[in-house]
């Protein structure tokens, strides 16, 4: 069993598999964890079906799908909720994602801080609204820090091997 990408500390297959595969997402909380590893594994359908409905027709999957290729997404870390349990119909995920973006960035690592906002809607379950972002560049690690992606590994052993 591999570990989710979503580095919530369990398998893959206990965590965000079975909400790819299209079980609804028991809180907004798990449905962004699901959302980050769509991105990490490339599954723009996932995102397109957990998208609010209102914001589907400006969805491009074609567009996100290229972005995808050239995107290798590092770690995520929770900052805060608010609400978004399994009782309510709203929800606050703030989060950090770290992700190599090759053609736009030259390889540097950057950091996506987002404030996302997230709905439950009678059919769709829970499905991502919209979110206030800030894209930072990040400081590349030395070759005895620990990774950003959260592997435990020093960089040089990890994502900073040549």
């Amino acid at each position: 069993m591999s570990s989710c990408p979503c580095q919530s500390g369990q398998s893959f297959e206990a965590c965000c598999g079975p909400i790819l595969a299209g079980a609804p997402a028991p809180t907004a909380l798990a449905l962004m964890r699901s959302r980050y590893t769509a991105y990490a594994r490339g599954d723009v359908a996932h995102l397109a079906r957990t998208l609010a409905l209102e914001h589907r027709a400006g969805f491009d999957m074609a567009d996100v799908s290229a972005g995808m290729k050239t995107t290798q997404w590092l770690g995520l870390e929770i900052l805060d909720t608010e609400s978004g349990g399994t009782e309510d119909s709203t929800g606050i995920v703030e989060f950090v994602a770290r992700f190599q973006a090759r053609e736009q960035t030259g390889g540097q690592t950057r950091a996506l801080h987002e404030r996302s906002r997230f709905r439950r809607d009678a059919t769709d379950g829970w499905v991502y609204v919209d979110g206030e972002t800030a894209v930072q560049p990040v400081k590349k690690p030395g070759r005895n820090d620990p990774c950003p992606c959260g592997s435990g590994k020093k960089f040089k052993q990890c994502c900073g091997r040549a």
